[in-house]
């Protein structure tokens, strides 16, 4: 196996990866994905990137937890379940991430329920801005938006919020509740794309018409192809801008990824996923990736097959081909 050669464009080196491994679920109410990270890496993750991929994985050996910083009281807030905890974990990650990013490192979480990517993309677009002065996309693939606000979500799980707080579409002031997170390390809605969405609340489906956020439903893949949507996506990002992408594994087709807490039918192919996570990579702009809601507990015959598509979309997105 072949390790990739292409040079990043806004990355000093090719070779330096920060992982963090995210053992949190408290963004929605099913146990079993903070199990997900030790999963992939008991799967061989690591010693893939290093020895196939040549990676030099900067990598503290310890899937977080965070039980240090728990709130021993959380009660429910603007309806949403767990805030402190999220807030907190999602704070501390973000600290993690941004060490990472701020040296140069290309970074690689593993998550963990998707409200992790509030700590995870403020992380790199705050240390991305330091470095090269610049805006960072984030490409968002998913079967869900993840857009809610607090007051248009009917379940209060902040898995299906973190873009929201990340574009300041939700805001809030007290510190142990999001309001840590500054104007720095947020992203724009306009360098935001959406791509494999095929549930979408309606208040969620209200906020992407009147923000104009860029979203390629399934119906848009099946209608021109991963191809030629990945060229749209791309082209509406363009060339000179770095790219965060956040992958949850329920963009999969519950038939290539059926352990997952929110799994629908009729997403993308594993092939898909994989032309997604190669595309971006191409681009030389791909800066961080997190892998997010692989649950090993929740199919027993599905497990390992989730898994080994997690780590094929890893893969993908750090320069492994076909050829």
């Amino acid at each position: 196996m072949d390790a990739p050669t292409l040079q990043p464009k806004f990355l000093p080196s090719r070779n330096e990866l920060g992982l963090v491994a995210v053992g949190f679920c408290g963004g929605q109410g099913k146990s079993g994905v903070d199990a997900a990270p030790m999963a992939l890496i008991e799967s061989g993750l690591v010693e893939q990137l290093r020895e196939e991929l040549e990676f030099n994985v900067h990598y503290d050996g310890e899937v977080h937890q965070y039980a240090d910083i728990m709130p021993k009281e959380d009660p429910v807030y603007r309806g949403m379940k767990n805030s402190r905890a999220v807030s907190a974990v999602t704070q501390r990650l973000s600290e993690q991430v941004y060490e990472h990013a701020r040296q140069g490192r290309f970074v690689l979480t593993l998550g963990g329920d998707h409200s992790i990517a509030i700590g995870t993309i403020s992380g790199t677009a705050k240390a991305i801005r330091e470095r090269t002065g610049r805006e960072m996309a984030v490409i968002w693939v998913d079967a869900h938006a993840d857009i809610n606000t607090p007051e248009t979500s009917d379940s209060g799980n902040i898995h299906g919020m973190p873009v929201a707080f990340l574009t300041g579409l939700a805001k809030e002031d007290k510190e142990d509740c999001f309001g840590w997170i500054k104007d720095d390390q947020r992203v724009s809605v306009k360098k935001l794309v959406y791509i494999g969405l095929r549930d979408i609340d309606r208040g969620e489906k209200k906020i992407l018409r009147e923000h104009g956020i860029k979203a390629f439903s399934m119906h848009d893949i099946d209608r021109y192809g991963i191809g030629k949507v990945m060229d749209m996506a791309l082209g509406w990002i363009g060339s000179d801008t770095p790219i965060h992408l956040s992958f949850d594994i329920d963009s999969l087709d519950p038939m290539w990824a059926p352990s997952t807490g929110t799994p629908v039918r009729g997403g993308l192919t594993l092939r898909e996923g994989d032309f997604i996570a190669e595309c971006v990579h191409e681009t030389g702009s791909l800066v961080a990736l997190d892998l997010v809601e692989v649950n090993p507990s929740l199919e027993s015959h599905g497990a390992s097959e989730t898994v080994r598509a997690g780590i094929s979309i890893v893969r993908c997105g750090l320069g492994d081909t076909l050829l």
